[in-house]
């Protein structure tokens, strides 16, 4: 059983108004020292347990700059690892030979489909839970992890957008899937005999409109290949699944019907996770997620919008959540102290590396009124068709 301390690394807390973000001078870079990689073949399973790394407070602001510049020179003794270069994290996708990188879910989950996508020839390690996933790559029992994100049908995985505000990893890439369901069950059983149908929430909403018209009550499980895994183990007569027909053809299940999505094109973006960010550059199309939070009043939220409209930088992705240690906020004039506002913290993806001043400039702005700001990472944007 692996330990249950958690490996992370310290970071500074940078405020507001430090001198640090002087509009005159370049951001920083921050160097990591890295710890030796241990229990690297260790099976990871969801009774891992640790210490959460605490939520964030109103008053920190943490932009991590690792990843500003792409000529950033560092300072870490040579016998530590540095951090990964865009140059070399497109050599590790199209080989991944020698990675371990986790997944959620079972044998047969699109999310090891993704993450055979993004690196071929990796270790794929199945995890539980989407928490296991986090916690295996910060205690090096993993290289990376590649997890959902949002669906093109049904929308955000919120709890991985929590799970990013929680844990100290940064995001080194994406990969888009294109997700085709099928309709499963045990050999000799035939659509007229299934009563239920078991998968994960997302993939039963996506299915919504044919499982309606078969009448089929929706039991939803973790994943959609576990979902297989379950109707082929217990010999279910009156069950079927909703997976992959990789999924399919590893549990022995027969398809009755395939494509039974409601749209075509039902993709789904997954991020790669790792322990250190990547130097972005300008020889490719690059995304940044930031995680920020505002002072409530008039207009905040158009301000921190229009940092990056009036510098032509393209937002392709928002999205707000609770800030869950102060998810109500009391108006300072209210005597009896009643909660007043429901206080959120927003995520945004823009379309431009952290090498570009342009995008510097901007976050610099967005610190003039923010109470805080992370950045998640700075990565090359999968341009491919799923």
């Amino acid at each position: 059983m692996a330990s249950s301390r958690i490996i992370s690394h310290s970071q500074p807390n940078l405020h507001r108004h430090s001198p640090l973000f002087d509009s005159t001078k370049p951001l920083p870079s921050l160097n990591l020292s890295l710890l030796p990689k241990r229990h690297r073949n260790l099976r990871i399973r969801a009774s891992l347990r640790g210490h959460r790394v605490s939520d964030v407070s109103n008053d920190a602001v943490e932009l991590q700059t690792s990843a500003v510049s792409n000529d950033v020179v560092s300072k870490d003794p040579p016998s530590l690892p540095r951090p990964l270069s865009s140059n070399q994290l497109s050599i590790a996708v199209s080989d991944g030979s020698g990675l371990r990188v986790a997944y959620q879910g079972v044998q047969g989950a699109y999310s090891e489909s993704a993450a055979q996508k993004a690196y071929p020839n990796c270790e794929a390690v199945p995890c539980e839970q989407f928490d296991t996933a986090f916690e295996s790559v910060e205690r090096w029992l993993v290289d990376r992890a590649v997890l959902p994100i949002e669906n093109s049908l049904g929308g955000s995985i919120h709890r991985n957008y929590d799970l990013l505000l929680r844990h100290r990893l940064h995001i080194v890439g994406e990969v888009k899937y294109a997700v085709h369901h099928c309709l499963m069950a045990n050999h000799g059983i035939r659509l007229e005999n299934l009563k239920r149908v078991l998968s994960h929430p997302q993939a039963l909403a996506q299915c919504e409109n044919t499982l309606t018209k078969l009448g089929l009550v929706r039991e939803a499980v973790d994943d959609t290949a576990g979902a297989a895994k379950h109707v082929a183990f217990h010999k279910l007569q009156d069950a079927g699944a909703v997976a992959s027909s990789a999924a399919a053809k590893i549990y022995g299940l027969n398809i009755l019907a395939q494509d039974i999505q409601d749209d075509s094109d039902n993709i789904t973006r997954f991020l790669v996770l790792a322990r250190e960010p990547i130097l972005p550059g300008n020889d490719k199309p690059f995304k940044t997620s930031i995680v920020f939070s505002l002072e409530e009043g008039p207009g905040m939220l158009f301000k921190a919008l229009a940092v990056f409209a009036l510098r032509q930088i393209n937002l392709s992705k928002i999205e707000s959540r609770p800030l869950r240690k102060q998810p109500l906020r009391t108006s300072d004039d209210n005597n009896n102290r009643y909660p007043k506002y429901f206080d959120y913290i927003f995520y945004i993806d823009f379309e431009a590396s952290m090498a570009d001043q342009n995008a510097q400039n901007a976050l610099r702005h967005l610190m003039e009124f923010a109470t805080f700001l992370r950045v998640l990472g700075s990565y090359p944007m999968d341009t491919s068709t799923a």
